[in-house]
């Protein structure tokens, strides 16, 4: 049994114990924790039990392909940061396997430094096999560290598929990692990156690499204004090297801009919407749990399963058949 009232003091007092402890209830996909953790999240989102926190807080995404270094400039930056004072929470999306859940949950061992830092908190967590189970434990999970009083909060994404799109709903800013020299630049980039990104940076900028490097920001950034034009804000494009410690206050700079571009009434309508966003992210997470626990479902699956597979029964019928089991139970 979680003793809640215990819990949320810890978390309060900046208890690293208490913050894994915390992120572990509302990361957790059992029914029967799930009360205990909605009650987690309303005490801490009272306005005693430090909501103020997590208004001031600044959320960043960080994204971009396998190898291009997102651990590496997430120490960078963090180390940084908790060197001028703050205190950084940092989350990295671990990917699940689809066929056994299991997770490598290796991203801490890839900052030392940073995880080491008493000032700082790396968590890394499994991306529960859907982009429903990233929202809802990733967004609850920065609720507890900013109730913790980490006034920054960093979540580094797979970097494949649709997590990005994800990501980018959960935080102020989206910064896109790429990199130089891997041919044309803009070819593995999909458009809807670009339509997110709100800072991109070129790293691995390394001075032996620094011309090619400013080359791809130039074609990015005209590439932006391409796919952005009317925008309020256009994407800058910086170069950095995470591994040398080159560009980083430099990006940091162009989050802050663009938190700047923002304003108070612009952030608190972008969090507002993302509130509804994740709000119905949750409802559609908990109907598929509870189609899946579905007494009437279970019934009929297997046997819609082979008609299925079998070519005796189309998708559509056999989903109609599924509904209506479920239907039925609460007929």
């Amino acid at each position: 049994m979680t003793d809640v009232e215990a819990l949320v003091a810890g978390v309060r007092e900046g208890r690293r114990a208490a913050v894994a402890q915390a992120i572990t209830l509302v990361e957790s996909g059992k029914p029967e924790r799930r009360a205990a953790a909605r009650e987690l999240l309303t005490e801490l989102a009272r306005p005693s039990t430090g909501s103020g926190s997590g208004a001031r807080s600044v959320r960043v995404g960080v994204s971009g392909v396998p190898g291009v270094g997102k651990s590496t400039l997430l120490e960078a930056l963090g180390t940084r940061l908790t060197a001028e004072g703050h205190r950084v929470g940092v989350l990295t999306v671990d990917p699940s396997s689809v066929r056994t859940g299991g997770s490598v949950l290796g991203d801490k061992t890839r900052m030392p430094r940073l995880a080491a830092d008493p000032h700082a908190y790396v968590r890394p967590s499994p991306s529960a096999g859907t982009l429903g189970g990233v929202a809802r434990a990733t967004v609850q999970a920065m609720a507890v560290l900013e109730a913790a009083g980490y006034d920054v909060v960093l979540v580094e994404t797979v970097g494949v598929g649709q997590s990005e799109i994800t990501v980018a709903g959960m935080v102020d800013t989206f910064c896109l990692l790429t990199l130089a020299r891997t041919g044309d630049q803009l070819q593995g980039i999909k458009k809807g990156i670009l339509e997110i990104a709100d800072v991109v940076a070129v790293n691995k900028a390394d001075p032996e690499h620094e011309g090619e490097s400013r080359a791809a920001a130039r074609e990015l950034a005209g590439a932006l204004r391409l796919v952005r034009g009317h925008d309020a804000w256009t994407p800058p494009v910086v170069t950095c090297s995470a591994l040398h410690d080159v560009g980083i206050a430099e990006l940091w700079q162009q989050v802050l801009a663009h938190r700047d571009h923002l304003g108070a009434d612009g952030l608190a309508a972008r969090r507002a919407e993302q509130q509804l966003d994740f709000t119905w992210a949750l409802v559609r997470d908990t109907l598929d749990e509870r189609l899946r626990r579905s007494p009437g479902v279970r019934a009929v699956r297997d046997d819609v399963r082979d008609a299925v597979l079998a070519g005796e029964l189309p998708a559509t019928v056999a989903a109609d058949r599924i509904l209506a089991a479920f239907d039925g139970d609460r007929a």
